[in-house]
């Protein structure tokens, strides 16, 4: 089943299309890591084993478990470095936002 690419894919169209700003697209990048991280810890602790199933069936574990699921090799290094790097310009974003927000 290639459901969690294609979803993957076509909201990284939409946003690319919609917002046209490369940090509009780092952003959607992060935010969807987050969300499926967060799914995957509720899969891990919550007490109820056909929501965790349900979770742990239909929902990857992050992005790079989807780039590790589907691809292999030398093509699966270099969309980890990238993803890496979209994840490390968000740091920058976010600590850029932080700093210029300080009120303190």
């Amino acid at each position: 089943m290639y459901i969690d690419l294609v979803v993957l894919i076509i909201l990284m169209i939409v946003v690319v299309m919609f917002f046209k700003r490369f940090s509009s697209f780092v952003f959607f990048v992060a935010i969807f890591d987050i969300l499926l991280r967060i799914l995957t810890f509720i899969k891990n602790n919550i007490g109820l084993p056909d929501v965790s199933a349900l979770i742990g069936k239909y929902i990857p574990t992050g992005i790079l478990g989807i780039i590790g699921k589907y691809t292999s090799g030398a093509l699966e290094s270099i969309l980890s470095w990238a993803y890496v790097i979209i994840m490390s310009i968000f740091l920058f974003y976010i600590c850029k936002i932080f700093f210029k927000k300080k009120k303190i």
